[in-house]
């Protein structure tokens, strides 16, 4: 049976390893105490996210959360085998690397979301539309929800993320101005929500031309 060495992945190594210089017990253990650190690694970098999109929220937040969790879920898992693996003396190069490329996305989405709000410079593009509904998840980082009228041709509704005074602040049926901002890198996120101070004019059903006005009538001198 092949033995591999938990630290440098030698194969049959001597005892201590001819690479590496640890032996097989200590191998174990600065494999492990490396898996709990990059693991934590893994988990500052998603908290870093969660900040970045508390500054900056994107219009897609709730896609990329679920995009995060699938990647969180996986690393976690890929930590549990390689232990198990560990322990059964299995070859873990190819899980490792694996493991390992996914440890900075937390953290170079949080730089994208950061680098992308800070560093805009263009106007925020005013959007009208009226309140949905609105909820709220109960956890340690409570997301607050807008559902309005999207603005956009091909989405029927926008999941807006406010903070708690915003989200106290609306209710279904209320005309709100929603400001959103291109994003340095071309990522929009919503720079405000304010409560329109006339509501909306109702948008013409699709293939309904809009009401013609005619010119104001001039009086000859």
């Amino acid at each position: 049976m092949i033995r591999y060495c938990l630290n440098c992945g030698a194969e049959n190594p001597a005892e201590p390893c001819d690479l590496c210089g640890l032996t097989e017990q200590l191998a174990a253990f600065v494999f492990r105490r490396r898996l709990v650190y990059l693991t934590a690694i893994f988990l500052l970098g998603a908290m870093a996210f969660l900040a970045a999109a508390q500054w900056y929220p994107p219009l897609e937040l709730d896609g990329m959360l679920v995009f995060l969790g699938i990647v969180a879920a996986t690393d976690l898992v890929l930590a549990i085998l390689l232990d198990r693996r560990a322990r059964r003396n299995l070859p873990l190069e190819a899980m490792r690397r694996v493991f390992r490329g996914l440890l900075p996305l937390p953290w170079m989405l949080s730089v994208l979301l950061y680098v992308n709000g800070r560093f805009d410079t263009t106007l925020p593009v005013v959007h009208s539309s009226v309140v949905v509904s609105k909820f709220t998840m109960p956890g340690l980082v409570r997301p607050h929800r807008l559902i309005v009228h999207s603005w956009r041709p091909d989405t029927r509704l926008e999941r807006l993320p406010v903070d708690e005074d915003d989200y106290s602040r609306f209710r279904p049926g209320d005309h709100v101005e929603v400001h959103v901002s291109p994003g340095l890198v071309g990522i929009p996120w919503v720079y405000s929500v304010l409560r329109a101070e006339t509501p909306a004019p109702p948008l013409p059903a699709a293939g309904t031309p809009a009401a013609r006005r005619d010119p104001p009538a001039i009086s000859a001198r």
